[in-house]
């Protein structure tokens, strides 16, 4: 770690955020055509080039434009590369004007990466200050794959101080907020990639995920995502607060605004190794599904009950594919809690002492308060906590994972990870096999979104997605609807307790003077659904997502061009 001043982190902001206005003020006025470009999807992109109707550079200069004002609207960017996104593209207009053949299948095509990912010549300090100012010398696996396949990187996109919260802030960058409301954030740790997604300002983008850093932005602003599990696309070069943690492993995965994006990608990058061995030579493989699909289905995964919209979301989903003749059965998902106190032991366990050391002289963000106090505990004052919550809060839930985050040594850390191991193989035997499913419908999250600093005490609602990054599942995530008040208030379901989740959790969500869900604050915010599938199963659960995104039906205000829809009908 290089010794740092206080005043020094000062300057590397103030240099940085200046260097990101001049970078943006090359951005041209919004043109007349400039809603063909970005109202397209990235595989349209490809074909009207490819037809000689559109150029890089005019889809480009159009993008360009629609990040800056993302960005002016939810101050989603970090690394801003307009120069040279122009210079790709004009070299890959000049090829194809001269062989009339596409460089590859993203030719022309505007992408965004997540601030983690090297892009040689321009930073990624993921907003530690420390990092700033040490250009990458070598490109990640995925944007040398990008690159060859012809597509135009322009930005990358903000992330949470140290990619383990869900709060899209940082002492460098600023805070990202949520596209459709500006007092709720985009989520994490993905969230400037999804805002900016959100509102046409890129085609396509990636992200990762560790315990829902692609699945929470995607359902807080209503796009499109897919997490695949470890070893199906390389995360080489994608660099991160605790390298060579493998208790649960990140991935990374395609964001977008269409299925067909997420397929696009995944058809390029499933299976290539570049330089990490440890990608299964595993391309992608077309699947044909069966007539009649069997999904098992849950509103409550016995951590936090959903609330209204979310429960709306998932039953919505049931009914527009029990409409269309496929099987659906609500199961009780097994030890969702067991899953998150695993995920909490395995990241603890070294008290989050790398995580947090690369934070140095920069303010430390709330968001990670709560999540990282637990090991700084004596271990009397934690297990005194715990036996509080359960004595005089009836709470063995949370009880349990404020035990699980502590400081472990090496046999207790392998003791954790036999523990995942059993925990895989008894979810598959009592939830795969016991019911012959094909995939599985659930909440993203107990609540649509969060407003700001509501990650801050309500960090565990990352059960919802945590479960499948322990069991190493394929994942993807849709939107679904949107709140509506008139549909989605509280009843006394949710205001009378305990319910089978934490008390203490969906007490402040639901119960008391200011619950945190709020449908009259939230309406008209996205409500999102994931479906998961079984581990190397990406192709078929991208195959579901269609049919469940075509039996939900195409005018429910998701894609390419709706933000600007949905935005002119809320003000009128």
């Amino acid at each position: 770690m290089w010794p740092f001043s206080t005043s020094s982190y000062l300057t590397v902001v103030n240099s940085k955020r200046a260097e990101r206005t001049r970078a943006l003020e090359s951005a041209a006025a919004s043109s007349h055509r400039q809603e063909d470009f970005t109202n397209a999807t990235a595989t349209e992109i490809v074909f009207h080039i490819e037809k000689g109707e559109w150029t890089a550079s005019e889809v480009i200069e159009a993008y360009i434009a629609r990040a800056a004002f993302a960005h002016d609207t939810t101050n989603c960017l970090t690394e801003v590369m307009f120069d040279w996104a122009r210079e790709q593209a004009k070299d890959l207009d000049y090829e194809f004007a001269s062989t009339k053949k596409l460089r590859g299948p993203l030719h022309g095509v505007p992408t965004s990466f997540k601030e983690q990912f090297d892009i040689i010549g321009f930073d990624t300090s993921i907003g530690f200050s420390q990092w700033a100012n040490r250009p990458a010398l070598a490109h990640a696996d995925l944007v040398a794959q990008f690159l060859a396949a012809g597509a135009v990187l322009f930005v990358k996109t903000n992330v949470p101080q140290t990619m383990f919260a869900f709060e899209c802030s940082n002492p460098v960058w600023g805070r990202t907020t949520n596209p459709y409301n500006a007092k709720y954030t985009s989520g994490g740790s993905s969230g400037g990639e999804a805002a900016l997604l959100a509102m046409d300002g890129s085609a396509v983008g990636i992200g990762s995920d560790i315990g829902g850093s692609l699945r929470i932005p995607t359902a807080y602003c209503g796009i499109y995502s897919l997490k695949p599990a470890a070893g199906r696309i390389s995360p080489h070069g994608a660099k991160g607060p605790v390298p060579g943690f493998e208790g649960i492993k990140t991935v990374v995965g395609p964001m977008g605004r269409s299925i067909d994006d997420l397929e696009l990608v995944s058809r390029l990058v499933f299976g290539v190794q570049g330089l990490d061995q440890n990608i299964a030579p595993l391309p992608f493989r077309d699947v044909e599904l069966p007539a009649k699909l069997r999904f098992g289905y849950y509103t409550s995964d016995n951590y936090a009950k959903a609330s209204p919209a979310n429960k709306r979301a998932v039953l919505e989903t049931v009914a527009a594919l029990k409409k269309q003749g496929h099987e659906c059965i609500e199961f009780d998902v097994p030890g969702a809690a067991q899953a998150f106190n695993i995920f909490v032991g395995l990241t603890s366990a070294d008290g989050y002492k790398k995580m947090l050391s690369h934070i140095g002289p920069d303010p430390t963000e709330k968001s990670l308060f709560l999540v990282s106090i637990g090991p700084r505990m004596f271990s009397f004052i934690r297990n005194f906590a715990a036996w509080t919550l359960e004595t005089f809060f009836s709470d063995r839930i949370f009880a349990s994972t404020v035990r699980n985050a502590k400081v472990r040594s090496i046999g207790e850390y392998t003791d954790l990870v036999a523990a995942r191991e059993d925990f895989i193989k008894t979810f598959h035997r009592h939830v795969w096999d016991k019911h012959s499913l094909d995939g599985i419908i659930a909440p993203v999250q107990a609540l649509p979104q969060l407003p700001h600093g509501g990650c801050d005490n309500f960090s565990a609602l990352a059960a919802g997605t945590i479960l499948y990054n322990v069991l190493d599942s394929a994942v993807g995530c849709l939107p679904v609807t949107r709140v509506d008040p008139a549909k989605d208030q509280l009843t006394e379901e949710w205001k009378t307790g305990p319910g089978l989740g934490s008390p203490l959790m969906e007490a402040g969500l639901y119960r008391g003077k200011k619950p945190l869900y709020n449908p009259e604050e939230m309406a008209g915010m996205p409500v999102a659904i994931q479906i998961a599938g079984k581990k190397w199963e990406e192709e078929k659960v991208l195959a579901m997502m269609r049919v469940i995104d075509e039996a939900l039906g195409k005018d429910r205000g998701f894609g390419p061009g709706k933000w600007d829809r949905h935005t002119k009908a809320k003000a009128l």
